[in-house]
């Protein structure tokens, strides 16, 4: 007796250092749910961390509906700024609708990670050093994320 095939796709691994990897990234990341006290920025360090359950996209193109933890890093943060939400209250729930990258002075300039209902995070950055990992099980999402004019619920 044979075990059934794992159909389960190998954890995401990117990494991210010019404005079009970043990109990739961001899509990756779109729709994740961040908890408020799943983010951190180490001055010490220059590197802004947060873990999230990202939706996969890629298994949703095949009829599953799943997420997966994930961690996600900056590294050559020199400053980090929020807006639209209290950080004292870490069992906030923020919804990563996108992040970009607005270049200042090459290689360096912002990042910013855009939540719904109004809430950011402005990274400011020596230059683009990011990666994306997937940790843990998966496991099947309640609907597929909605945005007004597309449909789904999650």
């Amino acid at each position: 007796m044979t075990a059934p095939a794992d159909t389960s796709p190998p954890p995401l691994r990117l990494m991210a250092v010019d404005r079009e990897d970043l990109e990739i990234l961001s899509t990756s990341m779109q729709d994740a749910i961040v908890r408020v006290a799943d983010m951190t920025f180490v001055p010490a360090q220059k590197r802004f961390a947060l873990l999230g359950c990202r939706f996969d996209w890629l298994a949703a193109a095949e009829g599953r509906v799943e997420r997966a933890r994930a961690g996600l890093h900056f590294d050559y943060v020199t400053r980090a700024t929020r807006s639209g939400f209290d950080q004292a209250n870490g069992d906030t729930i923020l919804n990563l609708l996108g992040i970009v990258f607005e270049e200042s002075e090459a290689p360096g300039g912002t990042v910013e990670l855009v939540f719904s209902a109004n809430a950011a995070i402005r990274l400011e950055v020596e230059c683009i050093d990011a990666q994306l990992r997937d940790l843990g099980d998966r496991w099947q999402a309640r609907g597929t994320p909605g945005h007004p004019g597309c449909g789904g619920d999650d």
